[in-house]
């Protein structure tokens, strides 16, 4: 039961991958596509499941319910910054995508997603125990990584047409 997720992620972007190769293999975008999908794997599972990644080995979290962090903020250290990176790569496909979304409304995605994502962590620890905590840190960095990513779209959007 514990693995589950586990076993979900994985079939959806086996799956996501088969319809991308059989349907999308001679657009522009195919690259990006499945670039794209492996994030998306990578990402669920660092998120989902109790695999887990501490800036320098992959270990498999003992089984429980996690904990809740809804008011202490430290907004600074190792965890909070690797929380930041996770998601640049987020903002900058949502900023390749809907170009024309401003800043701001692509915040407020990345904040909603953000706590999704939390929301998400609590419920599946709570029913398939995988440990995972749900901190507002999180929520915090993760939207300051959608943001910095679509910074780096339009940084490297304006840099292409100074080149032109």
């Amino acid at each position: 039961m514990r693995w589950l997720p586990f076993a979900i992620i994985i079939m959806s972007s086996l799956i996501s991958l088969w319809i991308v190769f059989n349907n999308f293999k001679n657009t522009q975008y195919f690259k990006l596509i499945v670039l794209a999908i492996v994030y998306f794997t990578g990402l669920g599972i660092i998120l989902f499941t109790p695999i887990s990644f501490d800036g320098r080995s992959v270990y498999f979290m003992e089984q429980g319910i996690g904990r809740v962090n809804k008011t202490r903020l430290y907004l600074h250290g190792l965890g909070f910054t690797e929380n930041i990176i996770l998601t640049i790569p987020l903002g900058m496909i949502l900023k390749k995508f809907v170009p024309q979304l401003p800043i701001a409304i692509l915040g407020l995605i990345g904040l909603i997603l953000s706590s999704g994502i939390e929301i998400t962590q609590y419920y599946l620890s709570q029913n398939f125990l995988i440990n995972r905590s749900s901190d507002i840190n999180d929520i915090i960095a993760n939207t300051i990584g959608v943001i910095v990513g679509c910074f780096v779209i339009i940084a490297f959007n304006r840099l292409e047409s100074n080149k032109n």
